[in-house]
């Protein structure tokens, strides 16, 4: 199935790539959730324009993403709290990228999606963490996380 993707879609592509994936794939995942749409001669006419706006865009975007990046390099530690067991500090449950991102925010941090926060495991455990935010295919940066017990 040929289709071109409408936003970053990590390990195949960015907006106005048109790219070939299997038939289940595009069905089921990328197009229901609006990542892409069917390739056919008209939007491969509009995929020009787009890549042009992109271009006019990317430079901006970078130097909105480095701000970004020195602005959560200035938070230090973000303190997140989460229902935790008293004696062992093991989560009941663990951190998602949504409590990551609100933990930012109450920091006072920018406001952020949710889908640029990578974890590298799940966090089950009190205690520093790091969790990365991609900001940009080239700007991303590591967030210190103090994760403690709420009361």
């Amino acid at each position: 199935m040929k289709l071109i993707l409408t936003t970053d879609v990590s390990g195949l592509g960015g907006p106005g790539d048109i790219v070939e994936v299997k038939d289940g794939y595009g069905r089921n995942y990328l197009l229901p959730r609006g990542l892409a749409i069917l390739s056919t001669k008209g939007a491969e006419k509009n995929v020009r324009t787009i890549r042009r706006a992109q271009d006019a865009r990317r430079v901006r975007d970078l130097d909105h993403a480095k701000e970004i990046k020195a602005t959560l390099d200035g938070l230090g530690a973000v303190p997140l709290k989460a229902k935790a067991a008293a004696g062992s500090g093991k989560l009941f449950g663990s951190v998602t990228t949504a409590d990551i991102v609100s933990a930012i925010k109450a920091a006072g941090g920018p406001q952020l999606d949710k889908r640029t926060v990578e974890l590298a495991g799940h966090i089950k455990n009190v205690g520093k963490h790091t969790a990365t935010v991609r900001l940009h295919p080239d700007v991303s940066v590591a967030v210190k996380l103090e994760v403690s017990a709420a009361s």
